[in-house]
């Protein structure tokens, strides 16, 4: 699966880094390349990006970090525009039960990463 972003780089805050690394593995193809943690283990950073490294996701896990809704983080979402089959995409999200609310009427729909992260799918406009 191939993606891009309307961000060319996004941080989110986790509460879980492996499964969340895991996670946008399986669901949006962005694999880990980076990954830096402070010397007295407080916070770690891992950085995912696509095939090109055209789009960044930066994953940052505090030690002492509350759910990041506590915190009124995730009350935006994050939009995505797939870059291939946007049919077999959707299809491969609701498979998985990742999808949390589609309108086939505008052509997107939404997946729900482990934090509770709105992520917006819309098919790449050429």
């Amino acid at each position: 699966m191939k993606v891009t972003g309307f961000f060319d780089h996004c941080n989110i805050n986790v509460t879980d880094l492996e499964k969340s690394i895991t996670f946008y593995d399986k669901a949006l193809g962005l694999k880990e390349y980076n990954r830096k943690a402070s010397a007295d283990g407080s916070f770690t950073l891992v950085y995912l990006a696509d095939e090109k490294k055209n789009f960044f996701l930066e994953l940052t896990w505090l030690k002492d970090h509350p759910n990041p809704y506590e915190l009124g983080e995730n009350e935006s979402h994050i939009c995505f525009r797939v870059a291939e089959d946007y049919d077999a995409i959707h299809q491969y999200h609701k498979e998985n039960g990742w999808v949390c609310f589609e309108n086939t009427k505008m052509g997107l729909y939404f997946i729900n990463d482990p934090d509770g992260y709105w992520l917006e799918i819309l098919p790449l406009k050429k």
